[in-house]
């Protein structure tokens, strides 16, 4: 499998985080973020002797680049050849650029893994495609285990938690997904690992797994986590040796362990006061416990990931959520007062129920009436996307409404394009409905708006004081911006027959039938 590993010397082993397709809204945070997953794995890697370990983000890097504009592994791996590679297959988005790369390292002799929820549900696909080992669960653990045995020349086929080909048939060993016993044994993250990349906004977790089970998620698994004290180190420490401030927690939930989410930011309260700052993902509820929202405004919380998902009752309970939009609203209210809010949607999910399903200018008016309402300070709309793993796809695909791959590609799973035939509405409307609605979001009259509130800053500030000020005037320049990355958006997708392909799809079908 591959060429042998030297003996002797050190061996280069280099993950890889895929750079997305298109442009899409989480492009320009990337450039100052990265993934957790991998470096947590590399981090693992770079403990054992005889490995020497690299990380490229593709969607945070500043190294050589190719024709495409794309870093070029030619020269990586010309100026500094890697034994293995291994890639992170968390965004089913990405796998074409994962599959391009690993035939490129394939005919290197070098030996490839792949590990994430992509690779985890679909391991004869991502083996089909140059890959040599997938790694299901926890790769800290797993990855070490590898290593090792590449190192010693020793058989891989007994090592628990991978996949990988036997007589042409995909074997997975059991258990087929592994989980570290205790979270607290996990090293700090290394964020020196990564080459030609610069990270502003560090992401830390403590808590994986999500005991939610929505529909759409393929976040599954018993939840668990690490202690306040742990996590709290791990900010200490990156604080210390990175000079880091601004952390992104990439838990799904922190009121898994809410015992331990409120211990953590009154440790770091008393120690950093509001010096630092986090941005959150929780879920709408969390309004409810007003003693948790002080503690993290406290210590320095400036921004909540609320995944609303939808205004609509009847998604919401096709969804799964575990609440109605009875109280949505008011909850939101609550939260604005401590923290910026950023609100997810999804437009257009598929219900289990065909009666009284409503048309797309009622959907429309719906979610516009909310989100005027809410008055959240950026809003990010998508495509419900049926990911593998998750029971929409599942139910999706018994109802054979999923798109096959070759009309929708696995890059299309972005949330900015039509994977699955809608229930109420034409597959042109369904493209359109999230730039609808966030084009009456992110508006052009924002642009000067900055301008008018810069004007009357002294004024606004005796009257109102600084801080109601700063965030009027940094929700126009988020609100500008996003107008700037709307319009280069649709001018990308101007002459793109994706959708007429679709309707050419749908309309065979209909006369095959």
């Amino acid at each position: 499998m591959g060429k042998a590993m030297s003996r002797n010397g050190w061996s280069l082993v280099r993950f890889i985080i895929p750079a997305f397709p298109e442009l899409n809204i989480f492009t320009r945070q990337a450039k100052k973020t990265t993934a957790l997953g991998p470096i947590m794995v590399a981090t693992a890697a770079n403990r054992l002797l005889g490995w020497r370990v690299e990380i490229i983000d593709e969607n945070n890097y500043r190294g050589p680049r190719d024709s495409q504009g794309l870093p070029d592994h030619l020269t990586l791996q010309k100026e500094k050849p890697a034994s293995v590679v291994g890639f992170y297959c968390g965004l089913s988005s990405t796998m074409e650029r994962v599959w391009g790369l690993a035939e490129f390292y394939h005919q290197k002799k070098v030996v490839t893994i792949a590990g994430g929820w992509h690779a985890h549900y679909c391991p004869g696909e991502t083996l089909k495609h140059n890959i040599d080992l997938v790694i299901h669960g926890d790769g800290e653990m797993v990855i070490q285990q590898i290593l090792n045995a590449l190192k010693k020349e020793e058989s891989l086929r007994d090592i628990p938690g991978i996949s990988f080909w036997e007589k042409g048939k995909v074997r997975t060993n059991l258990p087929e997904r592994l989980e570290i016993p205790d979270l607290n044994n996990l090293p700090y993250p290394d964020f020196g690992l990564l080459s030609y990349a610069k990270v502003k906004i560090y992401p830390i977790g403590r808590i994986r797994g999500c005991s939610m089970n929505c529909e759409f998620c393929s976040v599954k698994g018993r939840p668990r986590w690490a202690t306040a004290n742990y996590f709290f180190k791990v900010v200490e420490w990156l604080a210390k040796t990175r000079k880091a401030r601004h952390f992104f927690i990439v838990d799904d939930r922190l009121e898994e362990d809410l015992k331990g989410t409120y211990e953590f930011f009154r440790m770091i309260s008393e120690k950093y006061g509001n010096r630092l700052v986090f941005t959150v993902q929780i879920r709408l509820e969390a309004a409810k416990n007003i003693e948790l929202l002080e503690v993290m405004k406290k210590a320095g919380v400036r921004t909540a990931a609320i995944g609303y998902e939808s205004p609509i009752d009847e998604d919401l309970k096709a969804m799964r959520k575990g609440y109605s939009s009875s109280h949505m609203l008011e909850w939101t209210k609550v939260l604005s007062r401590y923290f910026w809010i950023h609100a997810m949607f999804m437009v257009g999910y598929p219900t289990k129920s065909k009666k009284n399903l409503i048309g797309v200018q009622e959907t429309i008016k719906r979610f516009r009436r909310f989100i005027r309402k809410a008055s959240p300070d950026s809003v990010q709309v998508l495509h419900p996307v049926p990911l593998v793993g998750t029971g929409l796809r599942q139910r999706l695909g018994r109802e054979g409404r999923i798109f096959p791959l070759e009309l929708v590609s696995w890059s299309k799973y972005d949330g900015n394009h039509v994977c699955f035939q809608p229930d109420n509405m034409s597959l042109q409307e369904f493209q359109e409905i999230p730039m609808r609605l966030m084009s009456r979001f992110y508006k052009a009259l924002s642009g000067i708006r900055i301008a008018l509130r810069t004007i009357v800053f002294p004024i606004d500030c005796v009257f109102r004081g600084f801080r109601l000020w700063h965030r009027g005037w940094y929700r126009d320049v988020i609100k500008y911006g996003g107008h700037l990355l709307i319009q280069r958006w649709q001018k990308r997708q101007k002459g793109n027959r994706f959708v007429e392909k679709l309707e050419e799809y749908q309309l065979r079908k209909s006369l095959a039938d």
